[in-house]
């Protein structure tokens, strides 16, 4: 098969693993991804197949989009639910108009340093391997572009929340940094890949429908790559 699937990755897969599975599936070696989702992470991911792995780079470099949620008054050190908490912040008296204020700030070009606890590259190593070792090292903040930060919904001490970015933009870190600016620290909680370039979760199959599908019907949900 050549072309592009669209994959719902479940919570708790790795994006190595959604490659496996689709894989096994369709009985062929020469499948990739376009740009990994942290295991926590769901929602779309874009699979590779055939000759369709030579435009890895082009699909990496889309814009995503994500819908998450981030709990105030907490900071750890995977910038998740999953880490170790380095900090408990009162959140109590944050309102709705801060939240928005702040939203607005975050707009535009800047500079982020990537998670100490992530797949990024350096020194030979990826960040999340020094750290497992208890090795600090130090990255290089990358340029990013956010080009929408909306709320949705306020309920203390979660912000629900949208976001529209450049390639290479961590959530988590945004939501860390999200947390410093209020000053009662943020983690995120939840956070579903809704759209990566032109390409929308709502077309994307989940595990069990490709499970279901025969591999003819799998190849005609293939995008043209």
């Amino acid at each position: 098969m050549d072309g592009l699937l669209l994959f719902n990755k479940p919570i708790g897969w790795t994006s190595h693993d959604a490659v496996d599975f689709i894989r096994r599936r369709i009985g062929q070696k020469k499948v990739g991804h376009a740009g990994s989702l942290d295991p926590l992470a769901t929602g779309l991911l874009l699979m590779l197949l055939g000759r369709g792995t030579k435009r890895s780079q082009e699909f990496m470099a889309s814009d995503k989009e994500y819908a998450g949620t981030m709990t105030l008054g907490l900071a750890t050190d995977t910038q998740d639910m999953e880490g170790r908490v380095l900090f408990e912040g009162d959140a109590s008296r944050i309102e709705e108009g801060q939240i928005e204020k702040i939203m607005k700030r975050f707009c535009g070009e800047q500079l982020q340093v990537p998670p100490l606890f992530s797949a990024m590259r350096c020194q030979g190593k990826k960040l999340y391997e020094w750290s497992r070792r208890g090795v600090f090292v130090e990255p290089a903040p990358k340029k990013i572009i956010v080009r929408q930060f909306h709320l949705f919904h306020f309920f203390p001490p979660e912000v629900h929340f949208s976001v529209a970015c450049s390639k290479g933009t961590y959530v988590r870190a945004l939501c860390d940094q999200f947390g410093r600016e209020l000053g009662c620290g943020a983690t995120l909680s939840s956070l579903v890949r809704t759209k990566v370039g032109r390409f929308s979760l709502a077309d994307a199959l989940c595990e069990g429908e490709i499970g279901r599908l025969s591999l003819k019907e799998i190849e005609k949900r293939l995008v043209s790559a």
